[in-house]
């Protein structure tokens, strides 16, 4: 049928900040799909709270509303734009939840709009345990035995009738949050009040454990007429046991014979039809490995995490079909935008294979538990496409950004000691290097019997691991010829792989690449096996002899971020993109090289030429030496990016933008110090050290409290204050021991209001957008600090001043482009940080001035000036109103991680707050932010520490905040409006943190914010 005409106006609502099981791949599927329902001209109306995303740009939708995603929020929104329609299944579970209660209130219906999509039956029966579990049965689709339950004691009867192991899995909640296995009564008490607690409808099913079983994946298209197809179906590599999310996964599958791939895929389809879906959604099965007996395990019936692996995966682009489908479209009425001639009914075929391996932030959070299970705990992924599985595996692996020497050799440092028993022990748990584990026991002659006893990892896998263990074992013992490195570079072995276990130099590499008609040649991805012709710009490198990329000309590359993690987020994709179109604009050609599939920039639509590569200098150069751009632009990567420049400068790179002698300038610690004092610009006093000894010699000196660490750092990852020589001593061992030779910085701690700057400069004049202040003080990482703008404490001289110094330095290294400084105003202004590329303040800055930053930067770098792009140097007027940016934490996933705000950054996305004062714009944040609501009150549990803290004490009670002290144990209230926990690290602190996690009671764990909270919910109740 032809689209509908009776609709004008579509509300989509967003996901809401990035958390863990919730990321860019919602920013993706939004994105697509309002830009999808623009090109058939309906209204676009979007609702979401997340600054740092594509998706909440002014060019996405007709409006966006930058509201918080709540009931009372949209609902007043829906009110005053009275939309015909909501499409609510491109939001994650954020934006189906939302839907629910607002069919749910009688908002809809009261309002007369429509659910677009999946309907609200579908939704419930697909998300309701007991309903889902009533159509299996309908439809003869066997479950694994489980109860529907609201209460502790129903839980434990059943979990006895059927026998331990039980899988725990709550009603309607994200990535798996509460569930987990059980295997006895205490463990079942633990993890079912926990997951009870967490089901917004305090439901969860009590599942017998199919642990071990092969865990399959359909995504499914349905369209009004019935008609569906399977656009990927993918595979795990870990069993059932591992939340998919923390699961390598393969497409296609691999271990399935066709009688079972076809029973599971007619499996899927027959749900997906049953269910009535129109649009996208995600089938989950697991296979008994011994027999032929599978189950179903879910259905999301919405765009979800794999929605966005299956698209990049097969070029097909799911949310934008599933869009069209929701306005009346049918898939043989879609033509696919890839080949551009035949129809979305036209099921993918790939001739490749892609592997997908999460990205966890346990190199973070070294004392975090970092087994894995039911409850997801990656903070983002990364993809690669290769000829065969050794390959794209490797290439994914090369793409991770660990620890180096670990990618390289692929054998943790600490497993080299084990034996191959205490191996085969350790690689029993599932953890976030497990993969490498398993390398290091078949480097030690474990067997694949072996290995699948200790995992249940299927056999072929396993087999697959030990061909890369026994090539690097050839390389390492043979004489190095071309046959062999080519043998090597088939099955994914990149140069620096083959560096680490031959003694062959870069010369000697190079001439024997040189010496043969087969080398890295480019394949096109175009969803069709080459069946068809395709308009394709999206390639991956393999070893052969045709190469499928002809150079663009007139070119620019611009390098990705890599997998979203802590530190480096969605806002550097947001940046790479806005670079694009900038270039684009100019007339250049604009290629990509990433390899994260869940964001906008890995979209193949949106760059001239998308490489789905590693970043590692090998496969940039490879891409470079083909292409010969006129420059590459390393300033929107994020510190992925810029820590290749040095060696892309020694090959021959032109970098456009800030040059190699300007980012040293700021990142090498003694060059900065001497520009510092150069320009006469106070910093806090500060040495470093390469040595346990000198490091208390500068610390000795300069007197405690320091600041430490390492150098070239993302996220301030291990940064820390310390108070004495103890507490430097347990901070220097470990980080000595990660700092690859790199020195150990040590500063004085000054204490004071941070502060930040984003700068536009086209090397002799300094554009700044505005002044943003932090609310914590100074020692709280500016990710994890609220962030205002305009400043609501600095004084017009303090102002002047920091503008005056960052014009200096924009000028003194000559920046071409964009730059991050950070301030502290205590008794004069310190420079405490530059940063020479974008940083995750632009998005915000550029949706509250209303100028594309990025693009700007992007002007400036391909030579525009100030002037010419219509930019005055100094700053730019202040609004009127009040702006904040207030960080999002996914503690609840990641156990045992520290909690308290410190130096070193832990959240994993934000959300803006805006209003007429700066109470207005804070009680908007904490919505979505710190899930609170500041007009609420009611008592509070604080740590004895935080208790001391007299004066903050007398503020909460005196606000409707009564306190009470926590005590080990004691029986939990249930109507607390906050918990409080700060810097005490006693086991009294890590419990009441963890039961208030479990409890989903709001926490805070800055003194600062809840000084702000109080001060700020009371003057605007006075008011």
């Amino acid at each position: 049928m032809p689209k509908r005409n009776d609709l004008k106006k579509i509300v989509i609502i967003g996901s809401g900040p990035i958390v863990i099981g919730q990321a860019a791949e919602f920013d993706y599927a939004g994105s697509q799909a309002c830009l999808s329902l623009k090109e058939e001209g309906y209204d676009t109306v979007l609702i979401n709270s997340n600054p740092a995303t594509i998706m909440t740009d002014d060019e996405i939708a007709d409006k966006v509303y930058l509201e918080p995603l709540t009931l009372d929020s949209v609902t007043a929104i829906l009110k005053k734009e009275k939309p015909d329609a909501i499409l609510p299944t491109l939001g994650g579970q954020t934006g189906l939840n939302l839907a629910v209660e607002l069919a749910k209130k009688g908002t809809l219906d009261e309002l007369g709009i429509e659910l677009l999509g999946t309907n609200l039956h579908t939704i419930n029966q697909a998300e309701d345990r007991e309903a889902f579990k009533d159509l299996m049965k309908d439809l003869n689709q066997p479950i694994p035995p489980s109860k529907t339950v609201y209460d502790l004691q129903t839980g434990l009867d059943f979990a006895h009738e059927i026998g331990y192991p039980v899988i725990i899995r709550p009603a309607y909640t994200l990535g798996g949050t509460g569930g987990g296995f059980a295997h006895n009564d205490a463990e079942m008490k633990t993890v079912l009040n926990r997951g009870l607690t967490m089901s917004p409808e305090t439901e969860c099913l009590v599942e017998k454990s199919i642990a071990g079983f092969k865990e399959i994946e359909f995504e499914v298209m349905r369209d009004h007429k019935g008609s569906s197809i399977i656009v990927a179906g993918m595979e795990n590599f870990d069993p059932v046991g591992v939340h998919t999310g923390d699961s390598i996964v393969f497409t296609p599958t691999q271990t399935l014979t066709d009688k079972e791939y076809q029973r599971l895929r007619d499996a899927s389809l027959t749900i997906v039809n049953a269910l009535k879906i129109e649009g996208g959604c995600n089938v989950q099965l697991a296979q008994d490995p011994y027999s032929e007996h599978y189950y179903v395990i879910e259905v999301n019936p919405r765009v979800s995490r794999s929605s966005a692996l299956a698209s990049k995966a097969t070029g097909y682009p799911i949310a934008k079909i599933a869009a069209k489908i929701a306005v009346g479209l049918n898939l043989d009425e879609i033509i696919n935008p890839i080949t551009q001639t035949t129809y979305a009914m036209f099921e993918p075929a790939l001739d490749y294979v892609v592997a997908k391996i999460p990205r966890f932030a346990f190199d973070k959070f070294y004392h975090a538990d970092r087994k894995l299970g039911t409850q997801m705990k990656a903070t983002g992924e990364v993809m690669a496409i290769g000829s065969n599985i050794e390959e794209s595996l490797l290439k994914a692996v090369q793409s991770l950004e660990l620890d180096t020497h670990m990618q390289t050799s692929l054998v943790p440092d600490d497993a080299k000691g084990k034996s191959l028993a205490d191996l085969l022990e350790t690689i029993k748990t599932p953890t976030d290097i497990r993969l490498f584990e398993i390398f290091a026991a078949i480097d030690k002659g474990a067997t694949v019997e072996q290995l699948h006893d200790a995992t249940k990892i299927d056999e072929f896998f396993l087999a697959k691991l030990i061909n890369i263990i026994d090539m690097q074992k050839e390389l390492a013992t043979s004489t190095l010829t071309i046959e062999l490195v080519q043998k090597a570079q088939k099955l994914g072995f990149d140069d620096n792989m083959i560096k680490a276990v031959t003694d062959v130099s870069d010369q000697e590499l190079a001439k024997l690449h040189s010496m043969t008609d087969q080398h890295l040649v480019y394949k096109m991805v175009d969803t069709c096996a080459a069946e068809f012709e395709s308009k394709t710009p999206y390639f991956y490198s393999t070893v052969g002899t045709e190469n499928e990329s002809q150079p663009l000309g007139n070119s620019v590359i611009v390098l990705g971020a890599g997998p979203i993690r802590i530190g480096q987020g969605v806002e550097f994709d947001y940046t790479t993109v806005h670079s694009v179109k900038a270039l684009q604009a100019a007339g250049y050609n604009a290629i990509i090289i990433n390899n994260n599939p869940e964001t906008v920039s890995t979209d193949f639509s949106i760059s001239d030429k998308l490489y789905f590569e590693p970043l590692t200098v090998d496969s940039v150069m490879n891409v470079v030496n083909l292409e010969k751009p006129i420059g590459v632009i390393v300033q929107f990567g994020g510190q992925t990016a810029i820590n290749l420049t040095k060696q892309l400068t020694a090959r021959g790179v032109k970098i456009l933008g800030t040059n190699m002698t300007g980012i040293e300038q700021t990142e090498n610690r003694h060059a900065f110090e001497e520009l510092l004092i150069d320009q006469g610009i106070a910093h806090p006093a500060g040495d470093t050290a390469t040595d346990i000894p000198g490091a208390h010699k500068i610390a000795t000196k300069l007197g405690y409290p320091v600041l430490v660490r390492p150098s070239f750092v993302l996220g301030g990852k291990g940064m820390a204050i310390v108070h004495d020589q103890d507490e430097l001593n347990d901070y220097l061992v470990p980080a000595l021991k990660h700092s690859h030779g790199e020195p150990i910085l040590i500063d004085k701690y000054i204490k004071g209001t941070e502060c930040e700057v984003d700068i536009l400069s086209d090397g002799k004049q300094v554009f700044i957008p505005g002044i943003m202040e932090h609310l914590e003080g100074a020692g709280v990482h500016s990710g994890d600090s609220i962030a205002m703008y305009p400043p609501q404490t600095l004084t017009d001289s303090q102002k002047a001043e920091i503008v005056q110094i960052a014009t200096k330095i924009g000028k003194s290294v000559h920046c071409i482009g964009m730059m991050n400084i950070q301030f502290i105003a205590a008794d004069q202004i310190y420079v405490i940080e530059v940063n020479p590329r974008a940083s995750r303040t632009v998005p915000f800055m550029s949706k509250i001035t209303h100028m594309h930053l990025a693009q700007l930067a992007t002007q400036l770098i391909i030579g525009k000036s100030l002037s010419e792009i219509d930019l005055q140097p100094g700053m730019y007027p202040e609004p009127d109103s009040v702006y904040v940016k207030a960080p999002v934490f996914s503690f609840a996933k990641l156990p045992g991680a520290p909690t308290a705000l410190s130096p070193e950054m832990k959240s994993t996305g934000e959300d803006l707050g805006h209003g007429k004062t700066l109470s207005e714009a804070l009680h908007k944040a904490f919505f979505d932010s710190y899930h609170f609501d500041s007009d609420t009150t009611g008592p509070i549990l604080v740590t004895p520490y935080d208790a001391k803290n007299t004066e903050l004490m007398a503020a909460l009670d005196a606000g409707g905040y009564p306190h009470q002290v926590y005590q080990m144990d004691q029986e939990w209230p249930d109507n607390l409006a906050f918990v409080l926990a700060t810097e005490d690290e006693s086991d009294l602190a890590k419990q009441l943190t963890a039961r208030a996690l479990s409890h989903e009671v709001t926490l805070f764990t800055a003194s600062d914010t809840v000084a702000a909270l109080v001060k700020h919910s009371s003057a605007k109740q006075a008011g």
